[in-house]
């Protein structure tokens, strides 16, 4: 990694940074916009794509939401009684482990995240020749 961090860069290395850290930020400030759009703000969308898209299963612990927002452990909570008192997770026992909860999504949130997710694969599937050119550049040796 050091090597890679005192290698010098050329204007256009600058460039294509600087141009992929603006693509990031218009896809993000879309992203936001279809989350208040659907009725969410983005970290509530962010935190039902997180429990959809967990690995292997529907239910994640609080702990494991947290890792994924990349955020506190009290903080999580919070996010997660906000979203249950607005009915769109639902909090359980984890059999397993009865002092650990499990949550997961109600029907309602699985309906929103599927139009959410629907039209950020289709902007993705439009940004993907631009972002995977600057990727490409990035990569290039120089």
């Amino acid at each position: 990694m050091r090597g890679a961090m005192t290698q010098a860069l050329s204007k256009a290395d600058y460039e294509a940074l600087a141009a992929f850290r603006h693509a990031l930020r218009c896809f993000l400030d879309f992203s936001g916009e279809a989350a208040k759009e659907a009725g969410l703000t983005p970290q509530q969308h962010q935190a039902l794509l997180a429990i959809k898209g967990f690995p292997g299963r529907d239910r994640v612990t609080i702990g494991e939401l947290a890792e994924q927002l990349v955020q506190r452990h009290h903080s999580t909570v919070g996010l997660v009684d906000r979203l249950e008192a607005l009915g769109l997770v639902r909090r359980e026992s984890d059999p397993a482990d009865g002092r650990r909860a499990l949550v997961g999504l109600t029907d309602r949130a699985e309906q929103a995240l599927a139009g959410l997710s629907a039209i950020h694969r289709a902007e993705l599937r439009r940004l993907r020749p631009s972002l995977a050119a600057l990727l490409e550049q990035l990569g290039a040796e120089g």
